[in-house]
């Protein structure tokens, strides 16, 4: 795997070609030609509080988090002079960002440049449809390809029940159901685990995720935790967001279990994972229409025939609110730092005038 040491710059990592560390033609044309002469691509492999982990084709860095790298995630592509300082960040391919946890109002970046997005489900008590919406709006919205993975496959007497409520929010959702720790059951996975791929996992605390990295790992990279029996509910064990390169060839970036995600600037990601929702709102007889009793309203015709399901609708409506609401906040808070910004260098100006006499 990647390792980080926070103290030294080392060559002791196998070198990784550009194309198996992730790049393509995407970030390649971000760069000038003075840029390609004094400057070297490097991917962020992980994050600490004072240093980012960096990987270019020839060795691993660890660069100081510096006041103009705010906002630097894991999957990241950097470009690094000969010097082994940082230059810029490039333009995303893809990012997935939430609320901060807690009562900050600050939009967290998670992960970048993901290709598909692995959402993990557990086939007991915790299996949640809500929760896997929540995540597949997060992943839409980001534009990378969502795939839902129901783990614990072994332990469950009728997986193709929760795979079909799971397809009945998108028939064309790609759901595949494996016992974590059967290497020949996970290998399902393998289409999306080529060279230069680089996947994520989001999901719940105990769901798998840690067990399902060791065995596409081929080890025991990720401390794992057990299951409490009287409610399924599995002990939080991941801490930090990391890039690993896997056997298959491809990047596999890890995130903490995230016991409290909240969508901000996601009302496209919404959107997208209830198109269905949208498509019967365009067919209402108001464009204005509410839903809530309006003659001619196609959601509610469908609702009476039995072909949309109240409980998704009450989601969708729960994470419009939620999203509307956060992005409300967020956009408050930029606002208001954008006016003591402005304010701040006003009093640095005129304390400089003075000065001046």
């Amino acid at each position: 795997m990647f390792n980080s040491n926070e103290n030294s710059n080392t060559n002791e990592n196998p070198s990784l070609s550009l194309h198996e560390l992730g790049w393509k033609p995407f970030f390649q044309q971000q760069l000038t030609l003075d840029e390609w002469e004094d400057a070297v691509p490097a991917r962020v492999i992980g994050l600490h509080r004072s240093i980012i982990v960096v990987q270019t084709e020839d060795k691993r860095l660890t660069l100081p988090v510096l006041p103009d790298m705010t906002g630097i995630t894991v999957g990241d592509w950097l470009l690094v002079n000969h010097d082994d300082h940082f230059c810029r960040l490039l333009e995303r391919q893809s990012l997935f960002a939430r609320k901060a946890a807690g009562s900050k109002v600050n939009s967290q970046s998670i992960a970048a440049n993901v290709d598909t997005v692995f959402i993990v489900s557990s086939l007991n008590s915790d299996f949640n449809l809500n929760r896997l919406e929540r995540f597949l709006a997060l992943a839409n919205e980001a534009g990378a390809e969502p795939v839902v993975v129901l783990t614990k496959a072994d332990l469950c007497a009728d997986p193709q029940d929760y795979i079909r409520q799971v397809q009945a929010i998108d028939s064309m959702l790609m759901v595949e159901a494996v016992n974590a720790l059967d290497a020949s059951s996970v290998n399902a996975l393998a289409s999306w685990c080529t060279t230069g791929k680089t996947v994520a996992f989001l999901g719940s605390s105990g769901v798998g995720k840690s067990t399902l990295v060791n065995t596409l790992l081929n080890k025991a990279e990720q401390v794992t935790g057990t299951i409490r029996e009287d409610d399924s509910k599995g002990r939080h064990t991941t801490t930090a967001r990391s890039l690993h390169p896997m056997p298959s060839g491809s990047l596999l970036l890890d995130t903490p279990g995230m016991r409290e995600l909240q969508l901000a600037d996601c009302e496209q990601g919404v959107e997208e994972t209830f198109a269905d929702i949208s498509r019967l709102a365009r067919s209402c007889q108001f464009s204005d229409c509410q839903h809530s009793g309006e003659p001619g309203c196609a959601i509610a015709s469908a609702l009476e025939l039995g072909q949309l399901d109240t409980r998704r609708l009450n989601n969708y409506r729960k994470l419009m609110r939620e999203q509307a609401l956060n992005s409300a906040t967020l956009a408050q808070k930029r606002a208001r730092d954008k006016s003591l910004s402005r304010l701040y260098r006003s009093v640095q100006g005129e304390s400089r005038r003075r000065k001046k006499g």
